[in-house]
Parts: C-alpha cells; structure tokens; sequence
C-alpha cells in the first residue's frame, strides 16, 4: 500500500508539473531605445526581468573609458596627456585596432582624429584643407606611433597624437552588451547601436532575425529604407559604412566623412557602401570603415583574404554609373 501511495503523489506531482508548463505565461519580448555617443540605440531581448538598466550601465561604461567627447573618459585624459596608463576597455580597442590595422594594410587608423577635426572645421566647410594643412597634421597620423606595453602604458611618439575609436566603439558596445544579455539568460536578442548590429536566437515570432541592407539613394538629406540586400542573423555581427549620405559639398566637389589615413584626404572612391558580417561586431565595424577607404579593387582583395571569418557586401558605382553589387560567399558563423 505504501509503494502505491507513494507513485501515486510522484504521479499527480508531474502531472502538476506539466500543467504548470502548459499554462506558464510566455517570456516577455522587450524593446529599449535611447541615445548613445551621439547617435540611437534599438534592443530588443527576450528576459522574465527587466534589463534595461543594466543596457545603460554597459554604455556608460563604454562611454567614460573610450569616448573621445566625453572629457572624463580614460581616452580624452590620454588625449591630453593627462595619463599614459589605459584601461582594460582602452587596452582592447587598442590592440584589436592594430590588428585590423595591419589585415588593412593601414587602412584602419583610429589616429586619423585630428585630420577627421581638420576637415570637419575648416574655414566652417566653406573650402577644403590646404595640402600644407594637411601635411602639418600628418606628421601625427599613423597608428605605428603608439604603442602599448605589457603594463598597459600608451606610449606616443608625438604628444599631439589623438586617437579616435568612434570606428570600433559602437561595435564594441554592441559586443558588450550582448555578452550582458547572454550572462543573464537570455538567448534571444537583437542589439543596434547607430545601425551597428548583433543578434542571436529567434525574433518574438520564432523566426531568425532579419536585417536589411539599404540601396544607396544619391541625396544627403534622403532616408532611404529600400533594402538591397536582407541576412538572416543568428549569434553574428552586422556593421555597414557608406559614403551616400554622410557628405558635403564644397564649391561644387563631394567630400565624404571618411578620410584615408595614408594620404590625409577625403575618400573619393566608387564604393557607395559596405557591409561586413563576423563573429564580433568589433571586427565588423572596423573592417567595413576600413573598406571604405580602400576602395573597391582593394576591398575585394581583403575580402577574399578574410572569407572564412567574413561575409562582405560591396554596393559600388560602375563605370557608367549603374549601382552594382558584389558579394562574398555567405558563412554560417553562429554553427
């Protein structure tokens, strides 16, 4: 008798159990946005608690160790030479933009800041920089000047080096605050920080999240949300860079907000965007910055070079003017 009474709760506690299953309220889907290092940010995660305080303390950390506009930040106090010692955030940006550095053959440079100040402020954008202003600048360009050592001290041939990291940073935080997410249980989310993206699992409707890349529309003031190419994201990276919109125009000639740090002028290029898929949005905003200075030809050929850890996507003007697009072969990085 007592064997049978005992089964008998084992039997009515899982049938308990599986009714308490059947009837459990579904996990909340989630959606925070804000403004972040001047631009916007969108996430959207699957969590029984709400995170998005946690989302804030993530870019705020962010933002006090790397940006270079907010005037506490680890970043601007070596800027100004106020300390040479980085920290762990500083340090990491740092030695993933000497990697990137070197597979661009120096097309990735966050020294490049006080050319970007250059163009941006010159005669208020009524005329472009002399060659001779461009020189004095450059003599203080080039990310082989800066070193960091086992100690995390930054050492700087020039005290008027000025590093930028607004080219990684926004990927970074994307990283971070996926990893956020992740160390508190959730398996679904999709992060945008200034049209940088993560993503992993499945959207609100159990399906991959989807995200699109938009043709490029020749007008500075345009939005254009007319996708040229759609991915399929699950445990990947997305960043895209373009020249179409972010320009101005000086007595008549198109000055992009993309300077190569090899030559110290604006980017005139046939690339009208790029978009770089990797395992780390880090590495993606990085690379798809860094194409945009190549150009085409050479963006192609780093491309191939890095197949097995990118997917690339090229959306360029061929010689008659007809936007094209170019494509590595997609990889399936999250399995």
């Amino acid at each position: 008798m007592r064997n049978k009474r005992q089964y008998a709760i084992i039997l009515i506690a899982a049938v308990i159990a599986v009714i308490a299953m059947l009837v459990r309220k579904p996990i909340e889907y989630r959606t925070t946005s804000g403004v972040v290092w001047h631009t916007t940010y969108n996430i959207t995660y699957e969590s029984d608690k709400n995170l998005d305080d946690s989302i804030i303390l993530v870019t705020n950390r962010i933002d006090y160790s790397a940006s270079m506009y907010n005037p506490l930040s680890t970043l601007s106090r070596i800027n100004n030479n106020s300390t040479d010692i980085a920290d762990t955030t500083v340090a990491l940006l740092l030695k993933k933009s000497k990697l990137i550095h070197l597979a661009t053959d120096g097309a990735f440079d966050p020294t490049v800041a006080p050319l970007v100040k250059l163009w941006k402020t010159q005669d208020n954008g009524a005329q472009l920089p002399s060659e001779a202003q461009i020189d004095s600048v450059m003599q203080f360009v080039g990310l082989d000047k800066v070193s960091i050592d086992s100690t995390n001290r930054i050492h700087k041939a020039d005290s008027r080096i000025q590093i930028d990291f607004s080219a990684i940073a926004k990927g970074h935080g994307c990283d971070e605050v996926a990893r956020m997410l992740a160390r508190n249980g959730v398996e679904n989310y999709i992060v945008e920080i200034g049209g940088e993206i993560v993503a992993h699992g499945r959207n609100q409707h159990g399906k991959p999240w989807r995200v699109s890349v938009d043709t490029p529309v020749e007008e500075n003031a345009e939005v254009s949300h007319s996708p040229a190419e759609v991915y399929e994201l699950d445990g990947q990276a997305m960043a895209t860079s373009g020249n179409y919109r972010n320009y101005k125009v000086v007595n008549g000639q198109k000055v992009a907000h993309i300077i190569d740090p090899k030559t110290g002028y604006s980017v005139q290029s046939d690339l009208l965007s790029v978009t770089v898929i990797a395992p780390t949005c880090i590495e993606a905003d990085a690379y798809a910055t860094a194409m945009m200075a190549m150009g085409l030809e050479k963006s192609q050929q780093c491309a191939f070079a890095h197949t097995k850890r990118l997917t690339v996507l090229l959306i360029y003007a061929d010689e008659n003017g007809v936007m094209r697009l170019w494509e590595t072969p997609r990889i399936d990085l999250a399995h």
